[in-house]
């Protein structure tokens, strides 16, 4: 297996769409676990509570692929626009240093 892979996204759920949003990918990252495809971590933005960040630690570029070509995934993915917008995602970050 390859190197583990690292991607952010900035999420703005829809208005009055929060909690809608959140219930969603908790779902989301359940599903993308169990699966072995990845681990995440979603933060709220204290001074702006419809702001989110997303981190996605895939576990390789095998997994990743695999979960791009998953029906199951799909039917997350398809449904995140009635609920937010991703106006930045980095789909491959690389470390530059860790501490």
């Amino acid at each position: 297996m390859g190197e583990e892979i690292v991607s952010l996204a900035i999420i703005e759920a829809l208005p009055g769409k929060e909690e809608e949003l959140v219930s969603l990918l908790r779902d989301l990252y359940t599903l993308m676990h169990s699966k072995g495809y990845s681990r995440d971590t979603l933060r709220r933005d204290a001074s702006r509570p419809d702001r989110f960040f997303h981190t996605r630690y895939w576990k390789s570029e095998d997994t990743r692929a695999d979960a791009q070509h998953d029906p199951e995934v799909h039917r997350y993915w398809q449904r995140l626009p009635e609920v937010c917008t991703i106006p930045v995602i980095y789909e491959s970050l690389e470390t530059v240093f860790q501490s």
